[in-house]
This record gives structure tokens, sequence and C-alpha cells, in this order.
């Protein structure tokens, strides 16, 4: 049964200095184009921008109601690290994080994932099996002792397959649980935001442990528990998706052949 979330919802857009004008003017344009069907606040996290960008960005938002983060830590410690700073900022709110390339696929995206949160919950838009023990190879023989060094420490950072987490490009949780979670985490390199995503000691495999629901909503409005995942339909699985977020990998697969996304499904499911 859904509870009612008394403070409007903070939808956080991250948009970096590594990105183009295009990339936020698609997010307008799905962000429009799709009603969310919900009260909330717009917050535009603007990440690592040198004033003359930022300007340039500010004018395609001059007829966006939006309230502006600029985010200048001093090192780029990526999507998840922003995401800390501005979930210290909004300790009491519910906070919908989308980063650089995702948007709104489906009319009422939001009211979607309102109406299936629970006391104790978190919600994302899409989940995996996948496992980064699967990505390490051995691909030229005179590099063995470097990939065993990379699979030993692989092995102790990340589960092998079958390896359950919400995918990070989009999920609602409250801003003090996921301020607790990264207070003391430091993202130095592309793996310590993979751990955080899908390692042993994930954002998924902390909020289990503390007996929290963490569910998968679908476009048709359903929530679907861990072992459910693969059957939202919402990543990676049969021909048509129905997340109500798309990201760059929801699109990614659906440019590929048939048998490109069979060997993708494999991967991830």
């Amino acid at each position: 049964m859904s509870i009612l979330i008394k403070e409007k919802i903070l939808v956080c857009y991250l948009i970096t200095k590594f990105d183009d004008e295009n990339t936020l003017s698609e997010f307008l344009k799905n962000y429009e184009n799709f009603k969310s069907g919900y009260p909330h606040e717009l917050l535009v996290c603007f990440k690592l921008f040198n004033e003359k960008k930022l300007n340039i960005f500010r004018k395609l938002l001059l007829n966006i109601n939006y309230t502006e983060f600029v985010d200048n830590h001093i090192n780029n410690d990526f999507d998840l690290g922003s995401y800390t700073r501005v979930s210290s900022n909004y300790m009491s709110r519910h906070i919908f994080f989308l980063n650089s390339y995702s948007y709104p696929a489906c009319e009422n995206w939001l009211n979607m994932l309102i109406k299936n949160y629970t006391e104790k919950s978190i919600l994302a838009t899409s989940a995996s099996n996948q496992s980064l023990l699967g990505s390490v190879k051995i691909k030229k023989f005179y590099k063995f002792i470097s990939y065993f060094i990379k699979l030993y420490n692989y092995k102790n950072l990340f589960y092998p397959f079958p390896n359950p987490h919400i995918r990070t490009t989009g999920f609602l949780i409250k801003g003090s649980d996921y301020f607790e979670f990264m207070k003391n985490k430091s993202i130095k390199s592309k793996i310590d935001a993979w751990k955080i995503e899908s390692g042993k000691n994930s954002l998924t495999n902390h909020f289990k442990k503390l007996n929290y629901n963490i569910y998968v909503i679908n476009s048709d409005g359903n929530k679907f528990e861990e072992k459910d995942w693969k059957f939202s339909e919402t990543y990676n699985y049969l021909k048509k998706s129905k997340s109500i977020i798309s990201d760059k990998h929801t699109r990614k697969y659906d440019q590929l052949d048939e048998n490109e996304k069979l060997i993708s499904r494999r991967k991830v499911w």
C-alpha cells in the first residue's frame, strides 16, 4: 500500500561540463512532452561548469520553472558524488535522480513511481543482474599477469553473475537515506562509481540489509520485486522497452539487431 509523501518531490536532473547543449535540449523536449502526472520541483544540477558555459545552458532553461544547483566540487566524482551534495541540501525530501542522458519516456512517469512508493523503499526505473566480473577477459597472452590481478581485484569487489542491482540512471530515494549511505565514500575513479552501483557493498545491497523494499517500476505502472526485475521489461529484455525513463543504454539496445539483443540479454539477465 502506497503512502502519502508530504513534501513536494524533487526531480534532480544532472548535466555536466562534458555534455553539450543537445543533451539538455533532448531532456527538456521530453520533459515537456511527457507530463509527470505528479507535483514536483525540478532541480537542474550543473556539474563543473565555468560561468561562460553555464550562461549558455541557462538560456535553454529560460521558459522552464526550475531550481538551480551549481556543483563545482574540485574533483570529478561522477554523478553519484553530485547526488550526495544535492541530498545533503534536501535531506527531508524524496529525490528522483536522473543523469545527463536520461529523460521521461511516457506520460505520468512520476505518478507511476509515487503511487508505488511505500515507507522504507527505493524505486528504480530499471535494474540488472550483470556482473563486472564477466567483463574481465584475457585478450593477449602476454597480458596474463595483469589479467589475473584485475580478476583478483574484481572478485573482491563484485559478486559473480547473477549480481542484482538497480541502475542509477533513474531512481527515487529519500535524501537523508542517500546521504547517510554516501557520506563517507570517496569516488576517485570510474570503478569507485561502479562499486556503488553494482559492487558487494552497493546501494542496492546496503539497503537490502536494512530491509528496504527495492522495486522496479515499469510503464504499465506495475512494481516488481528483485526476483521479477527481468519481467518488468525495462532494460535489455525482449523487443520493446517498458521503461518510464529512457537512457543511453536502453536506446543503444533498441538499435541492436536480434542476434546482438540476444547476446546483451544473456549478459544482463
